[in-house]
């Protein structure tokens, strides 16, 4: 879409960079931004610290971007930043974490329904466990308020079965994440380790696959060319797609529609699809391409 006037920037900020969910972001993000004629970038925190996100937010503010797309990950602690963005008419959107829901003062969230998906995916658990089983449920890192919702949901829907369950970070790398689980399995020996994230849940899978029992079951959540590789061999049942493509398209066409024309953006879900073996083969491809 061609404009007159200056080229419009776009900044997205987000932690945890590293993790595979954003190379989807990032192709979501520049295919948008050719589609829609602006330059758009991403940037962020190897890790999930908050203060360095809202140094992030007044840097790409300093710079003199147009828009902003911000991970809001926890409540409360981006209204300042986003209302000095604000103060300089450079608006500001949510993507894959809004844990405000626009209560931060942005104008719009593209995000899952993090506590309903951890549910769905509890109840998938559920319908394969028994009362009292032992599970393990997995976070690549502690007090991420997204995590946290999905393994709200989950506990949830575990309750009627009244599992015994444990809590395990694993960090982002999966293959560190997997020896970690295979110590913890040595005491705790699991029927199920469900995952709440990307990295946790590769690691799930690693660690089941390099297991001499196959009994486990496996289920978390996102894509990467190794989780579908895991859904395809059978060690992982299922995992949740949250669309990260669609995350990183957006809120590229949203900004360039607001600053261009006044039309004020829209906030919706995005997504939660079950993908296991009925469905791998037609993901494959694409998660290889960094679309799903």
């Amino acid at each position: 879409m061609n404009s007159s006037g200056p080229r419009l920037k776009f900044r997205f900020l987000t932690i945890a960079i590293g993790e595979e969910i954003f190379s989807v972001v990032r192709k979501g993000m520049d295919d948008a931004a050719v589609a829609m004629g602006v330059e758009a970038e991403l940037d962020g925190t190897p890790g999930v610290e908050a203060a360095e996100l809202v140094r992030l937010t007044r840097k790409a503010i300093a710079d003199g971007v147009d828009g902003i797309a911000l991970n809001v990950i926890e409540n409360d602690v981006f209204n300042e930043v986003i209302a000095e963005a604000k103060a300089r008419s450079i608006p500001v959107v949510a993507f894959n974490i809004d844990a405000g829901k626009c209560a931060s003062g942005n104008l719009s969230y593209i995000v899952q329904d993090l506590k309903a998906a951890g549910e769905a995916l509890g109840q998938r658990a559920a319908a394969v466990l028994k009362r009292g089983d032992k599970v393990i449920i997995t976070v690549h890192d502690d007090g991420v308020w997204a995590l946290e919702q999905r393994l709200s949901g989950i506990r949830a829907a575990l309750e009627p079965i009244d599992v015994e369950w444990k809590l395990v970070a694993t960090g982002q790398e999966p293959k560190k994440g997997a020896a970690r689980l295979r110590e913890v399995l040595a005491a705790f020996p699991a029927r199920a380790l469900l995952g709440t994230g990307q990295g946790d849940t590769e690691a799930c899978g690693l660690a089941a696959k390099s297991l001499p029992e196959k009994n486990l079951y496996v289920a978390g959540f996102d894509l990467s060319p190794g989780i579908v590789d895991l859904i395809d061999d059978g060690v992982i049942a299922c995992s949740i797609d949250q669309q990260p493509y669609a995350q990183g398209f957006y809120p590229v066409v949203q900004l360039a529609l607001y600053l261009r024309y006044g039309l004020l953006p829209s906030s919706f879900d995005a997504g939660a699809t079950f993908i296991d073996k009925s469905n791998v083969e037609t993901v494959r491809q694409l998660s290889r391409q960094a679309i799903r």
